[in-house]
């Protein structure tokens, strides 16, 4: 086996994404980074590969697996974070909604995770987190994501599904579900607003979210499970 250890991540070039990039390359990882524009805010260097793409199709899934085995050997951690959110009122949720929410969320998580653990089943070894919601536990009255939420409800239980299946293989499937997280995505709204969407009163920050994906990457005897970085914003009301 190599000596460094191998990160998927999926939806690499900002915010969260990047973050895990640069996370586990910190740790001593190799990582693969995908993203539709990877190669445009990442650089490449020996210990990482950029794969450009969109990771609700197949072809991107094949490319990112194929290039982890070609040049580094294995794949230890599927990181799945591609996904896009959409918020409105339920009757506004259209078609194109539904099916742009589960070809990110979903099939980007089916194809890319499918082919994963078809290597890792090979190395008798390996694990895989996928990026959640706390809206899924703890919708708050504002915040019409309900649609969305369907595609994040729905890792959840494919995570638990998949522990369990594999959990005789050596193969560990958990998620992390965060609250507000302050990325560009956030960069008009305001820090203040921000800080009551959550008991503690703080805005999670990308490192705290590499900080939960890391342990799970590295605890071998944590599978099933669903850590939520929020504050504590799903406990419930406060």
């Amino acid at each position: 086996m190599p000596d460094k250890k191998t990160a998927i991540v999926t939806g690499a070039s900002g915010g969260i994404g990047a973050g895990l990039v640069r996370g586990f390359l910190s740790k001593g990882y190799n990582v693969v980074a995908t993203s539709r524009n990877a190669s445009k805010s990442l650089s490449a260097s020996p210990s990482l590969i950029l794969v450009n793409g969109d990771i609700g199709r197949q072809e991107t899934a094949a490319s990112v697996v194929e290039a982890a085995i070609a040049r580094f050997g294995t794949v230890d951690v599927l990181v799945n974070n591609a996904g896009i959110f959409r918020s409105k009122p339920f009757t506004d949720f259209t078609t194109e909604d539904f099916n742009a929410l589960v070809s990110s969320n979903l099939l980007g998580f089916l194809y890319v995770t499918q082919l994963a653990v078809k290597q890792m089943l090979k190395q008798k070894s390996g694990n895989v987190v996928t990026i959640s919601a706390t809206l899924v536990d703890q919708p708050f009255a504002g915040e019409n994501a309900s649609v969305s939420m369907i595609t994040k409800g729905g890792l959840n239980a494919v995570t638990k599904s998949l522990a369990i299946e594999y959990a005789k293989a050596d193969i560990r499937f958990n998620a992390v579900a965060p609250g507000v997280v302050d990325t560009p995505l956030h960069k008009n709204d305001s820090q203040d607003i921000m800080k009551t969407f959550q008991p503690m009163g703080k805005i999670v920050g990308v490192q705290d979210i590499f900080d939960a994906v890391f342990y799970l990457a590295e605890a071998g005897q944590v599978t099933g499970e669903i850590i939520h970085v929020d504050g504590g914003a799903h406990a419930g009301r406060w």
